[in-house]
């Protein structure tokens, strides 16, 4: 039999790290190195909405709440209810749940078409363009002849900016009733619109 050598038979101990500490394994580092970009990407990404324009929508909120613009006042609180400050935020989602309460306990019982044409008008008081023009339509479903209904429906198209609308429902109001164009002539809530768009031809022929 043939004998190994010392040199053979005994292989070299693995050498340690300089520094007598086990170096870290590659999946362990590129974990800690993973983590700490996320972290880093998740400090540099602003929230969804500053603490001023959480500010300034909860300010216009109330101002709609105290003008018992329920429906505008519930969105408005829903968006501050998503800002970074904590306290406000809480407040603004209990006045949206409040928002929510009042229009269920106002909703009115509308069946006729002056019903709707009086509900809609309280609407145009406040603004609230948009629900007015619903309610007046509806009215117009019941009654398509009613000329004080157009009437009511130029102004509405007019304040949102649709002239052509409102030009629209004041000829078909001046051709069911003749007399609406010297009372529109006349009317407030027409001289800023009578200047803008083609009612003043319509109404000064």
């Amino acid at each position: 039999m043939k004998k190994t050598s010392k040199s053979q038979a005994a292989s070299p101990a693995p050498k340690k790290a300089a520094t007598g500490r086990p170096t870290a394994s590659p999946r362990k580092s590129s974990e800690r190195t993973s983590r700490t970009e996320a972290e880093s990407r998740a400090r540099a990404v602003p929230p969804a909405m500053a603490a001023e324009e959480q500010a300034d929508a909860f300010e216009r909120a109330m101002r709609l709440f105290h003008a018992r613009d329920y429906a505008g006042a519930r969105n408005i609180f829903e968006t501050a209810a998503k800002g970074p400050v904590a306290a406000m935020a809480h407040t603004a989602r209990v006045h949206a749940r409040m928002c929510e309460m009042r229009l269920s306990q106002a909703q009115p019982q509308l069946e006729t078409a002056d019903d709707h044409y009086n509900y809609a008008v309280g609407l145009i008081n406040m603004r609230r363009l948009a629900d007015a023009e619903k309610h007046l339509t509806k009215a117009l479903e019941i009654y398509p002849n009613a000329d004080h209904l157009h009437y009511a429906l130029a102004l509405t198209r007019g304040l949102q900016g649709d002239f052509e609308g409102a030009h629209r429902h004041m000829k078909r109001a001046i051709d069911i009733q003749p007399r609406n164009r010297a009372l529109a002539r006349n009317d407030p809530d027409f001289a800023e619109l009578i200047q803008r768009g083609s009612l003043r031809e319509l109404l000064y022929p």
